[in-house]
């Protein structure tokens, strides 16, 4: 290993990442190559504890329904539900099973417990109500905001009834049903009752806007929050789902951007709030375009981490992680000629990179990529270390 590659590397502490960012960011991400792994997220969480106690963090956002994750924040800020109820209706994607999710949740409201609201910590989940294999009714987003709106405006101002609006929104299993995500024939979202829920949707949220003044002095913060969360989740799911019934050529590519444009719009949200961790795939927060393979086609967007990197600027920062081995999946040592190979090789088993630093002492001529055997890893390219603040490397992740 030569030295001037040994000299990028850091301890993994939370100082250590501070120290190769020009300011303390609003926005952190904190990405992974790969999902579920105790490793990376007990990492994680030890990232976030020390950045709640030394750099005032009080937010933590993950890769994870934000309509689902307001359960989880309830708990943790007023300890509404038990830990049980909250690991199994706070996550999607099947994240409430994980040790060290529900060690983050436990440890998040032990510190909150006796501590005023100014100085707890917050939980967010940013991703879209948005499963593998289907996207969920809009019922919940919109149902909520048009509750709020007719609780604390008047009446005439709003654009349907409630009546009016569970017609339009019927059975929710013609919103998820599965078949869609393959057969755009399958999907509802350019149905004559999606097309006006799109205009429905659109005014209530205009209405919330425009009313921003009356219901910041009648409701909290908090509840207007919720209610601008509830509409740009109503807006995004109506055009996933119209993009869904999409036949075109450009459909993945669409629905993927449309999924990271969520995205983006919450960390915003939560950006303009205060400091936040943010845990997601490294392609979600990457400032490059992303893209992934469908068989044979090459399916491309830009990711939440670009958009969120174009309005926040320099207080938004990216943190790779890349891995040496998951023997468990088939990952085994890297190959000596790829960057992960080269960072094997230092004696530490996990540690902080100066991502420039690295990209600089490499010269003009990057390693290849490495390539992986198992779908569910994505290696590092080496053409965004000059682009990423730093990176963490695990030389080994561990089975659970």
């Amino acid at each position: 290993m030569p030295t001037h590659i040994k000299d990028t590397t850091h301890a993994v502490e939370a100082a250590a990442l501070m120290r190769l960012l020009p300011t303390r960011p609003r926005l952190l991400g904190l990405g992974e190559p790969t999902h579920g792994e105790g490793t990376l997220l007990e990492l994680r969480n030890e990232l976030f504890r020390q950045l709640v106690e030394e750099e005032g963090y009080r937010t933590i956002a993950i890769e994870s329904d934000c309509l689902m994750g307001l359960v989880v924040d309830d708990y943790v800020t007023s300890g509404t539900g038990t830990l049980d109820e909250v690991m199994e209706r706070g996550f999607s994607h099947g994240w409430g099973v994980h040790a060290a999710n529900r060690e983050l949740v436990r440890w998040m409201r032990a510190h909150n417990d006796g501590r005023p609201p100014s100085e707890r910590l917050r939980f967010a989940g940013f991703d879209g109500p948005l499963e593998i294999t289907a996207a969920a009714s809009p019922r919940q987003a919109l149902t909520e905001l048009h509750d709020y709106l007719s609780t604390w405006t008047r009446a005439d101002l709003l654009p349907c009834t409630a009546e009016t609006l569970d017609r339009l929104l019927g059975a929710d299993e013609r919103w998820t049903e599965p078949a869609a995500m393959m057969d755009p024939a399958q999907s509802v979202g350019r149905s004559a009752d999606a097309l006006q829920l799109r205009l429905v949707a659109d005014e209530l949220v205009a209405l919330l806007e425009a009313q921003t003044p009356h219901l910041l002095t009648t409701t909290s913060r908090d509840d207007w929050d919720r209610a601008r969360l509830y509409g740009r989740t109503a807006i995004g799911l109506l055009r996933y789902h119209h993009g869904m019934a999409d036949g075109s050529p450009a459909r993945m590519s669409r629905l993927t951007g449309v999924r990271d444009q969520m995205m983006a719009d919450n960390l915003l949200a939560l950006a303009a709030r205060g400091p936040a961790l943010v845990h997601a795939h490294n392609a979600h927060l990457q400032r490059q375009k992303s893209s992934m393979r469908m068989g044979a086609t090459r399916v491309e967007w830009w990711s939440a981490g670009a958009l969120v990197d174009a309005r926040l600027g320099p207080e938004y920062a990216f943190v790779a992680t890349a891995l040496g081995t998951i023997r468990h999946r088939g990952v085994d040592t890297p190959p000596s000629d790829t960057v992960e190979g080269l960072l094997y090789a230092l004696p530490q088993d996990r540690c902080v990179i100066d991502a420039r630093q690295l990209a600089a002492a490499l010269g003009d001529r990057l390693p290849e990529p490495r390539v992986s055997p198992w779908f569910g890893y994505a290696p590092l390219d080496p053409a965004h270390l000059p682009d990423s603040d730093g990176m963490v490397f695990v030389k080994d992740v561990l089975e659970s």
